[in-house]
């Protein structure tokens, strides 16, 4: 069996992004006949051997939780600890991957838009992440990416790749992001006293400018009085102007922060629609969550969202007024949601951390031969 190294030590503490993603990645390998060695935290050891009963698990000093040291431990550190395992492939899950090691090499590049949206990122990671696509699309054995529209546009601007390439959509876990019952829902809307009688609008997701979340604030005010409150969870990211206006407090909007795994289908499928009018994505999974919950969804069209909705969503433009006008259509309409929710829990069941692993799999496969 080919034995596979997975870099788990930036898996984030908020299991948001690539923390969703690497745990399903993990529990989907359990399927495959791959001979697995996971590399994380102390404060991680517990929970990545639950989700990967079947794999070794190595922890690492509790000092590599500092982003410098670990970058720096990376490229000397994980490479003995691959040797010594008698490791095949490394798996490094988020761009960087230690530059000198001699075996096989996958890496996951998440999205393009350091190339394709360069100002919603600052400085320093546009030059972080450039260089190290860069380097990820000439020396890898396998780069593994989350939609072809991702590929697509790293090619656009850097050229075919000189690695193998391979598309790899993520998953949905359905047990976890369900149809909400009616008590759920009832239980959810009881904690929220903004909540009416008139239901709710539900953002998921990091407050970064890639989020635009100021046009949807802006938009969300232009329905007026008596419009359904816009309930805003997620991760406190470096959109600060949203971050200001939220702290400031706009009429009809709520900022849950983080809500615990179990209250998400209420929040989502409960939700008179989903909001996720993204600039770009290299994949869009809160989008999917939310379908496979049965909630009406309203995203747009760019980069990878459309490979994640297909016919399911309601497409948008990223401006606030036409924000607002699609959210008034759907409001107006229960026919169009209740359509929505069934075509979305439908493509929803398409995608799944199996699917997920199996082409990872085949990644770690190709790049063990070519050593």
């Amino acid at each position: 069996m080919t034995r596979v190294l997975i870099d788990c030590t930036a898996l984030p503490a908020n299991r948001a992004g690539v923390g969703r993603y690497l745990e399903g990645l993990l529990a989907g390998l359990e399927s495959t006949d791959i001979d697995l060695v996971v590399v994380g935290q102390e404060r991680d050891a517990a929970a990545l051997a639950l989700l990967a009963p079947s794999a070794h698990i190595e922890s690492v000093p509790p000092r590599l939780t500092s982003r410098g040291l670990r970058l720096l431990w990376e490229q000397f550190g994980l490479p003995a600890i691959a040797r010594r395992l008698r490791v095949d492939v490394i798996h490094s899950p988020h761009y960087t991957y230690p530059l000198f090691w001699r075996g096989g090499r996958v890496v996951t590049v998440h999205d393009a838009t350091f190339f394709s949206d360069p100002e919603v990122h600052s400085a320093l990671k546009r030059f972080f992440f450039r260089t190290w696509i860069r380097l990820d699309w000439r020396r890898a054995d396998v780069v593994v990416a989350p939609s072809a529209a991702t590929v697509s546009e790293v090619e656009r601007y850097l050229g075919a790749a000189k690695a193998g390439v391979r598309v790899a959509h993520h998953g949905v876990d359905a047990r976890l992001f369900h149809a909400p019952s009616t008590a759920e829902v009832a239980d959810f809307a009881r904690e929220i006293p903004a909540i009416g009688d008139n239901g709710w609008f539900a953002f998921l997701g990091t407050i970064e400018p890639r989020k635009n979340l100021g046009a949807l604030l802006d938009a969300h005010a232009m329905l007026g009085e008596g419009a359904p409150p816009l309930l805003v969870s997620g991760g406190r990211g470096w959109d600060t102007d949203v971050l200001a206006r939220l702290d400031a407090g706009q009429p009809g909007v709520v900022a849950l922060g983080y809500l615990p795994f179990e209250q998400l289908p209420a929040l989502l499928g409960g939700a008179t629609a989903v909001m996720y009018p993204s600039l770009g994505e290299g994949f869009g999974l809160p989008v999917l969550e939310a379908m496979s919950c049965g909630a009406a969804v309203i995203t747009t069209d760019r980069l990878a969202l459309p490979e994640v909705g297909g016919d399911a969503v309601e497409y948008t433009g990223v401006d606030a007024a036409a924000i607002a006008a699609t959210m008034r259509e759907l409001l107006a309409s229960p026919a169009r949601r209740a359509e929505l929710s069934g075509l979305a829990r439908a493509r929803a069941a398409r995608f799944t951390w199996e699917a997920t692993a199996a082409g990872h799999a085949e990644a770690y496969e190709v790049a063990a031969a070519a050593h």
